[in-house]
């Protein structure tokens, strides 16, 4: 039986474009890059902040001046994650009626695991039962691994599950952890982008998302 839900964050649940683009922007000012638009910075996303830092820097930019940027921008993306950052509308309905049907609901996320419990605790403390963001003892998506220490943490299992995300990066973690994802357009990659990388549908808004959440779980019933 379909008894558990776990969600990407950035993109899916929150919306943190602003935050993270303001936090990347002041690492490479304070290291003289040139800065990053909105676009440019929301098509890097979903791999991590590392590798968000690498795809933010000028091309041939070497190691040790990635890792100074990142330190920068972890520096301040810890002080500044929830300046402009909020849930997409309709997430906490969806999330409270999730509840109330008695799934288990989980986070993991690519982020540092600093801000995934940070962002979880501040805005969805009652609604989900366990977060995990990117650790090093862990590979991160789209390995299955962190999917896997959710579902045990939950004491759920691949084929009870769903992994609910917003990018192929999602996808493939989903796939590679034997989990059917269902992929959100209202976050960081268009339809168009998630249809390409493999997404059978795609869900518009959170009531959409609910209804497919429902129906997959009555279908398993059967």
């Amino acid at each position: 039986m379909l008894d558990t839900v776990v969600f990407d964050l950035d993109g899916t649940l929150l919306d943190t474009l602003g935050d993270l683009r303001a936090s990347v922007n002041h690492a490479l000012a304070k290291r003289g890059h040139p800065l990053r638009t909105p676009d440019e910075i929301r098509a890097f996303l979903g791999n991590g902040a590392k590798r968000l830092i690498s795809l933010s820097a000028p091309e041939g930019t070497n190691e040790g001046e990635i890792e100074k940027l990142l330190a920068l921008f972890n520096d301040h993306y810890a002080l500044h994650a929830l300046d402009s950052t909020a849930p997409y509308d309709g997430i906490l309905p969806l999330l409270s009626d999730l509840k109330r049907e008695g799934f288990r609901v989980a986070v993991v996320s690519n982020k540092p695991d600093y801000g995934v419990r940070s962002l979880c605790d501040r805005f969805f403390k009652n609604e989900i039962s366990f977060c995990l963001g990117q650790r090093e003892e862990l590979k991160r998506k789209p390995a299955p691994d962190m999917l896997f220490a959710a579902l045990r943490a939950l004491e759920s299992a691949p084929e009870r599950a769903l992994y609910v995300g917003d990018s192929e990066v999602d996808l493939q973690t989903a796939k590679n952890a034997g989990m059917r994802c269902l992929a959100v357009n209202w976050g960081f990659r268009s339809e168009k982008q998630l249809l390409e990388a493999g997404a059978a549908t795609t869900f518009s808004t959170p009531k959409q998302l609910y209804e497919e959440i429902l129906r997959l779980r009555s279908e398993r019933k059967l």
